[in-house]
């Protein structure tokens, strides 16, 4: 049986829409009134998001997959103290090819969690551990509610970040208690979330446009991006692409020396090497305040990017040669295309 071609993969239309609300939020930004309305509907849709993540894991995978403890100590690690570490490395690059707020964002990407969605999209399209990759995902996510606003009190005290108990609350609010209230309601919800996932896939993207309306259109109004350059934007996507490239080659080779299996090392790629914007734009807008909108810039980019490689990286190792003996670039079996590829991830 002959080898499923794979197709150079187009732009995610996500993107483009992600895209589309920072245009809209160039051109026609909410201001007043509007804004106030726009910030907590946004508000609103990070609660709602958090909600259903609570909602759809289950309990059971959560807990089977504290089994694999070495496998989320490794993310966690990949996550929350080499992805720091590169971060501060970078610091000698100001001013000359990065403003201090470009810096104090690019710490910032640093410091989030992982995402959810995609890291299971992905390693589900690359034939990887699916269940070891949502429990990452999540146990990196919370974690992060908690971790994220203490490195940033540690790390960024003159960037506009710190953590103070209004902060702390906030974040607990708006984060963490809607995921455990959705666990708590995952007995009763979780058969309707399970029917109707397509829909509330375009619940979960439409929450993360309008929170990214909300802080360009803040952007906007304060007029902070008149003080990013093109030159510097450039500058800005180039450090971010290396920072990428290094920590998915960590977390692919890291992986493979700690003695982790093909499978696992593919949900460690995939949780380890990306940065969750759903987490990472509220708990931005609690710890800078006014200068949010100019600190997620870089996350948003990396964001973008991010989807991009990794969905390149995915159908690449998905097609892998399938025959006895014939290993793929990590040096173990290979495997043929998932032909039930998940949706486009975001």
């Amino acid at each position: 049986m002959s080898r499923p071609t794979l197709s150079r993969p187009p732009i995610d239309p996500y993107i483009l829409a992600l895209l589309g609300t920072v245009a809209l939020a160039a051109l026609l930004p909410a201001s007043g009134t509007a804004a106030e309305v726009t910030g907590g509907l946004s508000t609103g849709a990070v609660a709602l998001l958090f909600f259903l993540y609570g909602a759809r894991l289950s309990t059971r995978e959560a807990l089977d997959g504290l089994r694999h403890w070495r496998l989320h100590v490794t993310v966690l690690a990949a996550t929350f103290v080499v992805f720091p570490l590169l971060g501060l490395a970078a610091a000698p690059l100001v001013p000359a090819v990065l403003t201090p707020a470009l810096y104090g964002g690019l710490l910032f990407l640093c410091l989030v969690p992982s995402t959810i969605q995609s890291s299971i999209a992905f390693t589900s399209l690359a034939r990887g551990n699916v269940p070891a990759a949502i429990c990452a995902g999540s146990f990196s996510s919370l974690a992060g509610i908690v971790l994220t606003p203490l490195l940033a009190a540690l790390l960024l005290p003159g960037s506009g970040g710190g953590l103070s108990a209004d902060a702390l609350v906030r974040i607990v609010l708006q984060l963490l208690v809607p995921f455990l209230a959705g666990q708590a309601l995952r007995r009763w919800i979780g058969g309707f979330l399970a029917r109707h996932r397509k829909v509330l896939g375009y619940a979960d993207r439409g929450s993360i446009l309008l929170v990214v309306y909300a802080a360009f259109s803040e952007g906007m109004v304060s007029g902070v991006w008149h003080r990013v350059t093109p030159g510097r934007l450039a500058a800005l996507l180039g450090v971010e692409a290396v920072l990428l490239a290094v920590m998915l080659a960590l977390t692919w080779y890291g992986a493979g020396r700690l003695g982790f299996g093909r499978e696992d090392r593919i949900a460690i790629q995939f949780a380890g090497s990306k940065k969750s914007l759903a987490a990472g734009l509220p708990m931005a807008s609690v710890l800078f305040g006014a200068h949010a909108s100019l600190a997620v810039l870089p996350l948003m980019l990396f964001h973008q990017m991010q989807l991009m490689v990794c969905a390149v990286i995915a159908r690449r190792r998905a097609g892998d040669p399938d025959r006895a003996g014939e290993p793929d670039p990590s040096g173990e079996p290979g495997r043929t295309a998932d032909p039930a590829a998940p949706a486009a991830p975001r």
